[in-house]
């Protein structure tokens, strides 16, 4: 996570958790945000096997506006103990502000009740992402062919590029595909709560050392804001939800700005974020399932106007040109009269 809210986990959260994770007595913890901590909402005991009881203890604890946290028991163990789900519960109709502010506290609660512990981690911001049937489609997700890793796709970019190692025009494809370095985890989180609309913009930068994809950071941003977003020293890749209204609807498009201001950046940065671009941007909609409604090559952050932003989103309708008009002729069929050689002498009229 790239902020933190300086929200800590209260004595009676530290308690539930150390007695939940040491036997099996609880089946079900709910962990809310009171008074800038982390407090305990409610518990379930545990009384049959956890899918028979799932819904009828997990679905009663979720309020319609308000969001928590949910720490479900499984039946199944690992060497740390009992596995459990975490899930976060954001609903659209809650506010904004809750929204935000349990999603940067999400790392903390995860932190303080042991990551080896939590078995899945699910997003939910409707009961049927959150009801048994909703998790076990998401666990059938999981159990499908895994996208590769940023590493995994890294060294298939490799494998091909040797395989395809004659420069000829069927080859041309191959030597074009770019660089598809490595994304950081953080971006990956990052990314993913861009792609669930927990955070409106996520900004990134190659590590030319590393050769990696790091996050910046997720600032909140309004389309007024993404100026000041825009370095003027440095190159960088923007992710903005640009919300707006279009012919009477409202919109939230997600926009991909690729920043590079000219010749302040060295060669190999402009040439490593130049090849990196194209394999983040297929990594992002195919691996991490996100939609890019609009891609943006700029210089300079000035130009990331309200009029700009909406007419590269909406581009005008170019009217039909209409074919050139011949001017018209002269009046008649043989035009005006023509003054003519008068008659000579001997010559009738």
């Amino acid at each position: 996570m790239s902020h933190q809210t300086g929200i800590q986990a209260g004595n009676d959260v530290k308690d539930i958790i150390a007695t939940a994770k040491c036997g099996d007595e609880y089946r079900v913890l709910k962990i809310v945000i009171e008074d800038e901590q982390l407090a305990l909402g409610d518990t379930r005991q545990a009384s049959k096997e956890w899918d028979q009881e799932y819904d009828s203890l997990v679905l009663p604890l979720l309020e319609e506006d308000v969001p928590c946290y949910i720490l479900y028991r499984l039946d199944s163990a690992n060497n740390q103990g009992y596995e459990w789900v975490f899930l976060a519960w954001s609903p659209d109709r809650s506010a904004v502000r809750q929204k935000m502010l349990y999603a940067a506290t999400r790392a903390t609660l995860k932190k303080e009740f042991g990551g080896n512990a939590i078995k899945e981690e699910i997003f939910a911001t409707t009961k049927d992402d959150v009801c048994l049937s909703g998790y076990k489609k998401y666990l059938t997700a999981q159990a499908a062919p895994l996208p590769l890793t940023a590493a995994e796709e890294e060294l298939r970019q490799i494998k091909l590029s040797q395989v395809q190692s004659d420069i000829s025009v069927d080859t041309k494809q191959h030597t074009l595909q770019g660089v598809a370095f490595p994304l950081h985890g953080d971006a990956v989180e990052a990314l993913e709560r861009f792609r669930d609309k927990d955070v409106n913009y996520v900004q990134l930068e190659v590590d030319v050392e590393k050769e990696l994809i790091r996050l910046c950071h997720t600032d909140p941003t309004e389309l007024k804001d993404l100026p000041k977003r825009i370095p003027k020293d440095a190159a960088r890749y923007h992710f903005f939800l640009y919300k707006h209204s279009h012919e009477g609807d409202y919109l939230e498009s997600t926009v991909f700005i690729y920043s590079m201001p000219g010749y302040k950046c060295s060669i190999r940065e402009r040439m490593l974020y130049s090849s990196c671009k194209n394999p983040l941007i297929d990594m992002v909609e195919s691996k991490i399932g996100m939609e890019i409604e609009k891609k943006l090559e700029i210089d300079n952050g000035d130009e990331l106007t309200a009029d700009f932003m909406y007419e590269e989103v909406h581009p005008k309708q170019h009217a039909h040109k209409q074919a050139f008009a011949k001017p018209k002729g002269p009046a008649g069929k043989r035009g005006v009269r023509r003054i003519t050689r008068p008659p000579t002498e001997g010559e009738e009229d």
